[in-house]
């Protein structure tokens, strides 16, 4: 996750970082060497807060295509000096896949950087990935040579190379080098690799370090506490919760409530969460007493052991919990967004205001508060999700907001849903495509049937699109 350098919401630099669609037709109305430079900074500096779940590389792609941008900028970017001393993937991850998106599109320059950067670049895997679902098989065996020498002949680099191609994310690539007619010159080394890697990971299934067959409850949770004394810590509770399913019975339901009560923090953390997901009796008040506790851990597990709760007994425990100011407060108000009834809708509506208020337009606890206001209809809950739509930096967040406003406010159809065709993510994408974008703006029309014959655009959306020109549907 990052914090990144997020410009007010009202700028069109500000637009194109959090992906709206305001910020394209901004951008195609504004001049367009001021709309080049936005876009090139949001592609050189990624503008993400978790850059590995949010969509931006296609819709910065569709932009650079809109106002016929060069990729000085982007060429200048992988290749500076930076990228062999900031080697995470992250730095240049985005303009890679903005440029695999272009040379999906047909830009010949676009492709020709990604075989130049999988040839010298450090970031060489991703680009490898964009040319392989793009490139064809003679540019991709000819690339083979090069990548191959980043692994020096002998066992470290072998065993380097047999985990590149283990772990490879594309095979196609892989598969082209190990293949004696198009690539002589590797496929003898690749074919070695290939072989070490599936022996790797038979090898990697014999070495468990588990739970074995005849272990009980003791063995389970000293397991889970053995993984704090390791190097680098395991976290191990989760997993240790759901041996204790596979082991324990009846008659250790006394050792494991005392376990969460009293035990060590990774065994009390794993208890909890068996107690929680079986609806023990006095998981409720166990949960309460270890949120307070000052060791992090077992805090956390106590909140999340919560979170997983699906009682009746859960729901009016949530309600006493809401007001709370801490995490369990949180996970209270969040229970009763995604699960309470009508008329917790004054709760819900309540601990939405006050997140906002405290916490700001990106409050993790927003995202049940946002889904919640949509799922019970609270239409007084309007004006603070079109805040937050407008605010947030996170397109998943705006696209929740989004579909809460489709629930709660009349004017969606003619207002927010209509710039929501333009959006990052293709959810929202799909949410006003489906029927909730008005056609009276011609600027819809357009995009709608743009999108309906797009090839990068995803199957759901372009369903959603068609649904809208079928015999059945309201003429556009």
């Amino acid at each position: 996750m990052f914090d990144p350098d997020i410009a007010p919401s009202g700028t069109l630099l500000g637009l194109l970082q959090r992906g709206r669609g305001d910020g394209t037709l901004h951008a195609l109305a504004a001049p367009r060497a001021e709309a080049l430079a936005a876009l090139n900074r949001c592609v050189r500096e990624d503008p993400r807060r978790d850059w590995q779940v949010e969509n931006r590389s296609l819709y910065y792609a569709r932009l650079y295509l809109d106002l016929d941008g060069g990729l000085d900028e982007l060429e200048q970017h992988l290749f500076q000096a930076d990228d062999l001393l900031d080697t995470a993937e992250e730095r240049t991850g985005l303009a890679l896949a903005v440029l695999g998106h272009l040379a999906s599109y047909g830009r010949r320059d676009a492709l020709a950087l990604l075989r130049r950067y999988a040839a010298t670049g450090t970031n060489w895997s991703w680009a490898l990935d964009e040319l392989a679902l793009r490139d064809e098989d003679t540019a991709l065996a000819a690339l083979g040579e090069a990548v191959l020498a980043r692994f020096p002949a002998g066992p470290e680099g072998d065993a380097a190379l047999a985990a590149a191609v283990r772990d490879a994310f594309e095979p196609r690539p892989w598969r082209i080098w190990a293949d004696e007619q198009q690539a002589p010159a590797t496929a003898a080394r690749m074919r070695a690799a290939w072989e070490q890697s599936s022996f790797d990971r038979w090898q990697r299934q014999l070495r468990s370090s588990g739970p074995r067959p005849g272990w009980g409850v003791r063995q389970v949770l000293d397991w889970a506490q053995e993984g704090l004394s390791l190097y680098p810590v395991q976290q191990r509770h989760v997993a240790a919760a759901r041996c204790l399913t596979a082991v324990a019975g009846p008659e250790d339901r006394l050792e494991i409530v005392e376990a969460a009560a009293f035990g060590l923090e990774a065994a009390r953390a794993t208890a909890l969460r068996y107690l929680a997901e079986h609806d023990d009796p006095q998981a409720l008040d166990l949960i309460e007493t270890a949120a307070g506790d000052p060791v992090e851990l077992v805090a956390e597990a106590a909140v999340n052991a919560f979170d997983r709760m699906r009682g009746a007994a859960a729901l009016e425990r949530a309600r006493a919990w809401v007001h709370r100011d801490d995490a369990l407060g949180a996970a209270a108000a969040g229970m009763l967004a995604c699960r309470g009834a009508e008329y917790d809708a004054p709760l819900v509506l309540g601990a939405l205001r006050r997140t906002v208020r405290a916490e700001g337009p990106d409050a993790p606890m927003l995202w049940d508060l946002v889904d919640g206001a949509g799922r019970l209809a609270i239409r007084c809950a309007a004006p603070v999700l079109r805040h937050v739509y407008r605010e947030t930096s996170s397109s998943h967040l705006r696209g929740r907001a989004a579909r809460a406003l489709a629930a709660t406010d009349p004017s969606f159809a003619a207002g927010f849903a209509v710039e929501c065709l333009w959006d990052c993510e293709e959810s929202t994408r799909e949410l006003a495509a489906h029927h909730h974008a008005a056609t009276a703006d011609a600027r819809v029309v357009q995009q709608l049937r743009r999108l309906a014959v797009d090839p990068a655009e995803e199957a759901e959306v372009q369903t959603a699109v068609r649904s809208r020109f079928g015999p059945d549907a309201t003429a556009v």
